[in-house]
């Protein structure tokens, strides 16, 4: 396989936010062909790869699938791996891994299929095999189709390598980019969260205002392979930053979570758009200016706060929203329907359900308040 041969590159996605996903990629200018359970496939080459893992704000990981072929039994596996051309994309120095999932398929012992994988790419490439590699080889045998890619993102892709402080219960910045795509959000507005914890929605929306890529600061599986080129990589980086009309706004009554968020946010080096203070719901108004969003992740009882209590709150946000906040669009992340409905606001049917820190929790969006 060389570096300018298209594949299908598959863009791993919390389930529920499927649709979210492929939108963002076919807003970034990548091929979108298939939008399944868990996931959005693309079409590209590896500068494609490179490019999904450092500007898609939604995806949770990038697996670049480099090939397949029919097998019915390990020795035909263990055969055909040893014949598949290692070389092109893993090097011989770097220690690898493999993980295999089987399904529906004549072989059907993955930890079997592992073990015959791994001997045959250590024994024709000569590279090393190890558990805490962070090289993965996916392997995936169904309908006796195996399949094989590589996770070229190694850490999951919230991790976007600027956050020193994390708050309790955090909403990943995955998740949290692609709820505000889903609320319309496009950076040109203003955006308010009342409860924002270590800051993720506010500095989430300053980034994308500022046209910051959210890779920018880490690195990613990709630069071990024997595809990466580091010059064309570094071409896809983006310096300059954006200067957004509007601002960014940050409130919790937690002192520690404020100074969270001010940390964060000047690691993300998006302090000069974004501002946090230490104040209650009750004391919530508008910042001057036109309306844009107002969107928070507030508790929902099953890990932080007491479920009565919640629904006091609840009921003081969405009065607070609904006297001051005219113009202005909702979006609410909880696992309560319950909760959500004690704000009497005026939802919009709410999205699908998506998988959250254990729980499924959906975005309860409004139109402009009245």
């Amino acid at each position: 396989m060389n570096n300018t041969q298209d594949m299908d590159i598959f863009l791993v996605v919390a389930p529920g936010l499927e649709n979210a996903l492929a939108e963002e990629a076919r807003d970034g200018g990548f091929d979108v062909t298939e939008v399944i359970p868990g996931g959005v496939t693309v079409r590209g080459d590896w500068t494609e790869v490179w490019r999904a893992n450092l500007t898609l704000r939604g995806a949770t990981r990038v697996l670049a699938r480099i090939g397949s072929f029919r097998v019915f039994h390990l020795a035909q596996l263990d055969k055909r791996s040893r014949k598949f051309p290692w070389a092109d994309v893993l090097r011989p120095d770097l220690p690898f891994r493999v993980e295999a999932t089987c399904r529906k398929s004549k072989i059907y012992h993955a930890k079997a299929a592992t073990q015959r994988i791994e001997r045959a790419i250590a024994e024709t490439l000569g590279a090393p095999v190890s558990s805490e590699a962070e090289i993965v080889v996916k392997a995936r045998i169904e309908d006796d189709l195996c399949t094989f890619s590589i996770d070229t993102s190694g850490e999951s892709l919230h991790k976007r390598g600027h956050k020193p402080a994390v708050g309790k219960a955090p909403m990943r910045e995955t998740l949290a980019a692609l709820f505000l795509r889903d609320c319309g959000f496009d950076g040109s507005e203003p955006l308010v969260d009342p409860m924002c914890g270590s800051g993720t929605f506010v500095i989430e929306a300053a980034e994308i205002a500022a046209g910051l890529q959210p890779g920018r600061s880490r690195r990613f599986a990709f630069e071990n392979l024997a595809t990466f080129d580091s010059g064309a990589f570094g071409a896809l980086k983006t310096k300059d930053q954006r200067s957004p009309p509007a601002m960014f706004y940050g409130f919790d009554r937690n002192d520690g979570a404020i100074a969270s968020s001010r940390k964060n946010a000047e690691a993300a080096g998006v302090s000069n758009i974004s501002t946090f203070a230490m104040q209650p719901i009750s004391d919530l108004s508008p910042p001057d200016g036109p309306p844009g969003l107002v969107i928070v992740n507030p508790p929902y009882g099953a890990r932080i706060g007491n479920k009565k209590l919640l629904y006091a709150l609840y009921g003081t946000l969405g009065k607070t929203l609904t006297e001051r906040f005219s113009g202005w669009r909702v979006g609410i992340v909880t696992s309560e329907p319950s909760l959500a409905k004690a704000t009497q606001l005026p939802f919009l049917p709410p999205g699908p359900p998506v998988a959250h820190g254990g729980l499924r929790v959906k975005l309860w969006k409004t139109a402009p308040l009245r």
